[in-house]
């Protein structure tokens, strides 16, 4: 069994087959989905779906693409959607400084806020990290060590970064890049860090993974980034299967 701890099922990519894609995703063996929040529309989407379908749950957050337009008030009642049962995290959150869409210093702020609102809230968070390394690792350093902070979604770094996430709590989540014949430095990581702190993703429609590279990603793939890991560290599928959708269970509160 499969969890895919990371998609966005709200996003118009799925408005035509969405029910297709989660009956897939059943069938294929997946248990639970995440869908993930990107600004206060998507994140009531994304708690709207999880309402609706059992395999479903959600979290809630204003992504750093979107910082430029996000305030206070628009936080609050973010906070507000997670009184339900089935908002399990905070996220997507976090630092973009390869796009930059929005200005770094609203990034910063908006980032900073959210990670004391999931904390006051005790929720973990979800945190997104592109060409931002060095800031997004001082800035969780800050909030220091505890067991179950939170994922690194869709890891980018090296093993020693990965490492040092581990250390300060964090898991780390692998995406169908993992698939990749050049991406060497996921391979490393997805070998490298302990099962036990390892998610994995498909961050759908985005990302997908080899064979289905350069297609419409969906939660049912996550099924071959789980092979490809298995294929690296020399262990069964199963293994890697069991052990990540213990760890998402964990992390979030799945039930």
């Amino acid at each position: 069994m499969l969890i895919d701890s990371h998609a966005h099922l709200d996003m118009q990519q799925f408005d035509e087959d969405r029910q297709k894609i989660l009956e897939r995703a059943a069938g294929g063996g997946l248990t639970h989905i995440l869908t993930v929040g990107t600004d206060l529309d998507s994140s009531l989407a994304a708690v709207t779906l999880a309402k609706g379908y059992d395999l479903i749950y959600a979290a809630v957050g204003y992504h750093p693409h979107n910082a430029q337009g996000c305030d206070f008030q628009k936080l609050d009642k973010l906070a507000r959607m997670t009184s339900e049962p089935k908002v399990v995290a905070w996220g997507e959150i976090g630092l973009d400084f390869f796009r930059n869409l929005s200005p770094p210093e609203d990034q910063l702020k908006v980032f900073s806020r959210q990670l004391e609102m999931a904390n006051d809230l005790n929720l973990p968070v979800i945190i997104h990290d592109r060409e931002a390394h060095k800031d997004v690792f001082a800035i969780l350093k800050k909030l220091g060590k505890s067991e179950k902070r939170g994922v690194i979604h869709c890891f980018s770094g090296d093993i020693d970064l990965a490492k040092a996430f581990i250390e300060l709590g964090y898991y780390i989540s692998i995406s169908g890049t993992v698939t990749y014949k050049k991406a060497s430095l996921v391979k490393d990581v997805a070998c490298g860090i302990p099962l036990e702190r390892m998610l994995v993703e498909t961050d759908a429609p985005f990302l997908a993974p080899v064979p289905k590279r350069g297609k419409r990603n969906e939660p049912l793939f996550v099924t071959y980034t789980a092979q490809e890991i298995a294929r690296i560290r020399n262990i069964e599928f199963e293994e890697v299967a069991r052990a990540t959708a213990q760890n998402a269970k964990d992390l979030f509160g799945l039930k």
